[in-house]
């Protein structure tokens, strides 16, 4: 783990912080730290997405298969 996957996964988890705080400014902290782990585990996701690294293959259209 290098330092700039730890400061991609600490700037996820900071967006979906304000991301809640500007959709519900009440919000306990409970839900602060959801949306901190969902952010923080979510740009991980992002990034393997975008790399195409991802072992999940998108299952094939009933439409295309009879083709």
């Amino acid at each position: 783990m290098g330092i700039l996957n730890l400061v991609e996964e600490a700037a996820g988890a900071f967006a979906a912080d304000k991301a809640l705080e500007a959709i519900d400014p009440n919000a306990g902290i409970l839900a602060k730290a959801a949306a901190a782990v969902a952010g923080f585990e979510g740009v991980e996701k992002v990034k393997d997405m975008m790399s195409g690294d991802n072992a999940e293959t998108p299952a094939p259209d009933a439409d295309s298969a009879q083709a």
